[in-house]
Parts: structure tokens; C-alpha cells; sequence
């Protein structure tokens, strides 16, 4: 973002404007996109019809080093994590340890982290689980408004204090439009909190995702064999049975978004 806030600092020149189309950057493009709703659509349009990795170069190629990844490190996760650093071996990889993730999780980011070589982040909160837990109880167990609550201050305070702190001006997510209802409009890039997000895989199956898995001997997260098929803390999580549908395995189902992808574009 720019000193006062307000406007994603991208990786190109005032001067540049002049060449929209004799470049495969066309900052204008994405200048005009960033306040004007009809420009981001034309530029979906254009996102829409290239492929997942098509979609990663042009948004490195527009972005330069101010890319980030994030990652929960669920289910799938190891398809984006190697579609993106296939291309970009170096970029940033944020992942929110809240202290409550599965044992499973955490010897999973292990492993992906040393075979994938990632430059990872670990955004932490201030305060560890048992201080957390002191103060504020199990937020967690106390309906919405605590899970809202919980969420905040656990994940996405410190999700945007690492974008901050990285200075991303691109957010690139593993989002995908089959995950939930809540995911099933969402764009391949959209304006999110000062900064551009971009889903390269948005637009991928579980079928999509399992053959890119395969193709590319990566795994699932371990706990997928258990029936667990969006993974997050341990005490929000359940695993899909005959009784549960996909959307209700997370925060008992009184919500599906834990807040860090909720569509904000300021």
C-alpha cells in the first residue's frame, strides 16, 4: 500500500501508462481496474480465459516482487503451493499458526516446506493459546459472535500484520468456487484490503486439484483419508460424515469463512 493507505502500490511507472497493449504487463489495465468496477470485470474477463498457470505468470510478470502466498496448509493445499512456486520459487509463503492447529498440520507444513523448499512466514499471535485462553475463555465455543471474535484476533490480525510487514501489493490464495457456497462468486482477481488477491485456481474441481496432485506425486493433507476435507483448528474442525455436509465440518456449522477471504475490496 502506499504511505497513507488508501492505494496498492503496483510495480509499475506513471510512463508505462502510454503502453497498454505493448506489453504483457498493461498496467493501465489494472490502474483503470482498481477504481473502476466495468475495467476489473473486462480484466476477469481476459483472467478467465487463461489457465491456472497462464493466470500466475501474468500476475508476476504485472507484480514483480511484491507477490505473496498464503496457505492453511489443508486438505489440497500442496497444489497451489507447487503450481506457484513452480514459477516463483522465492515468493513469500504466510502461513497463520494460531496454536491450535493438528498435530498432522504441523508435521504436514514440515513436510511441504522441505521438499518444496519454501520461503515460509509463520504469522503468529501476540499472545500463545494458554495466555489466550486466560484472558478470553474459549472464545471459540461462545456462538458467532465469539467465533467471529476468535477469529479476528487469531487469524486475521496477524494474516494482514505479515501482508503489511511483507509488503504485498498481491495476496494469491487457493480459494476455489466448489469449496462452499460462500466461495462459488468469487473472481480470479479482486481488490482486497488496499491490496490486489488473486485466485489462480478458482475455477478448479476436486477432480482438477486431485489430478494435479497426482501428475505431480504430491499429497493431501493427512488427515484427508480421515474424512476431513477443510481442515483448520482443532476444535472447529469435524470431519465429514453421513450427518454433516462439507459446509457444516467447520465452526459447527454456524459459518463457513473463518474472515481472512471474507470479499472486502477496501
Amino acid at each position: 500500500m502506499s504511505g497513507d493507505g488508501t492505494t496498492p502500490v503496483l510495480a509499475v511507472s506513471l510512463a508505462e501508462h502510454a503502453a497498454v497493449n505493448a506489453s504483457p504487463r498493461a498496467p493501465a489495465t489494472l490502474t483503470a481496474a482498481w477504481d473502476d468496477d466495468d475495467a476489473l470485470d473486462a480484466l476477469n474477463d481476459r483472467l478467465d480465459a487463461l489457465d491456472a498457470t497462464a493466470r500466475i505468470a501474468w500476475a508476476l510478470a504485472n507484480f514483480g516482487g511484491g507477490g505473496v502466498l498464503s496457505s492453511s496448509f489443508g486438505a489440497q493445499a500442496a497444489a497451489s503451493l507447487h503450481l506457484v512456486t513452480a514459477q516463483a520459487a522465492d515468493i513469500p509463503v504466510v502461513l497463520v499458526d494460531t496454536g491450535y492447529l493438528f498435530p498432522e498440520t504441523y508435521r504436514f507444513v514440515d513436510a511441504l516446506r522441505s521438499r518444496l523448499r519454501l520461503n515460509l512466514h509463520v504469522a503468529t499471535p501476540p499472545e500463545s493459546a494458554a495466555w489466550f485462553e486466560a484472558r478470553h475463555g474459549a472464545l471459540w465455543a461462545q456462538g458467532l459472535e465469539g467465533i467471529d471474535r476468535y477469529n479476528h484476533l487469531r487469524k486475521v490480525a496477524p494474516m494482514n500484520e505479515a501482508l503489511d510487514t511483507l509488503g504485498a501489493t498481491l495476496w494469491i490464495a487457493g480459494l476455489r468456487r466448489s469449496q462452499s457456497s460462500t466461495r462459488e462468486y468469487r473472481r480470479v482477481l479482486e481488490r482486497a484490503g488496499g491490496r490486489w488477491k488473486l485466485h489462480p485456481i478458482v475455477d478448479w474441481s476436486d477432480r482438477d486439484v486431485g489430478a494435479y496432485l497426482r501428475a505431480h506425486d504430491l499429497p493431501y493433507h493427512p488427515l484427508w483419508e480421515r474424512g476431513y476435507v477443510s481442515i483448520g483448528d482443532v476444535h472447529t474442525t469435524r470431519p465429514l460424515a453421513a450427518d454433516v455436509d462439507t459446509e457444516a465440518t467447520r465452526f459447527f456449522g454456524l459459518k463457513r469463512e473463518c474472515g481472512l477471504h471474507d470479499i472486502s475490496e477496501r
